[in-house]
């Protein structure tokens, strides 16, 4: 008996999340159980946007756009993080760091400069192939419709993706 509960305990923990949200219960769950009011807090208080999130769908979100929470509440804390440096509040700023540094482990790991150059750079070939080439505006927009499309955008920096893309575009037509 003790053996199957030893089986049932470690399997559970081993066994890789199926998605964000059940990530997150599971965490706040644990966290919770252990009395870690730090991480149960953060937590709870990103399960409550999400659930938010819910009642507005009227169904349950899917993990991309529990992703995108999970991001928003990670920028929205080191914004504040910094403004909390900037008025000399070291320990306030520690905390919010510490609570966006949690946050980040619950995120997929983003797409690679490497495979998001190689992607953009088929695109652009693609969109350009014809000769008929846009003006450089409508081809950023024309290359980030076809990525996006290709691309779950949880997966990767959006900021990141409009540097590459424009760095790219201007390295193949100047």
């Amino acid at each position: 008996m003790f053996l199957r509960a030893c089986l049932r305990r470690c399997s559970h923990s081993l066994a890789p999340p199926l998605d964000i949200r059940s990530h997150l219960m599971a965490q706040v769950k644990g966290a919770m159980k252990s009395k870690d009011a730090f991480t149960s807090n953060t937590l709870r208080s990103v399960l409550s946007e999400v659930y938010a999130a819910d009642k507005t769908a009227n169904d349950k979100v899917p993990s991309p756009i529990i992703a995108s929470i999970i991001h928003k509440a990670i920028i929205r804390r080191t914004e504040a993080a910094s403004k909390f440096l900037d008025a000399s509040r070291s320990d306030l700023a520690d905390n919010e760091t510490r609570e966006a540094t949690l946050l980040m482990t619950f995120l997929p790991p983003l797409m690679s400069e490497a495979d998001m150059d190689n992607s953009l750079k088929n695109i652009i070939d693609s969109l350009t192939a014809g000769g008929d080439v846009p003006k450089t505006q409508a081809l950023i927009g024309l290359v980030f419709k076809e990525f996006y499309g290709r691309v779950d955008k949880s997966n990767v920096d959006p900021i990141q993706v409009k540097r590459r893309a424009e760095v790219l575009i201007s390295e193949n037509f100047s």
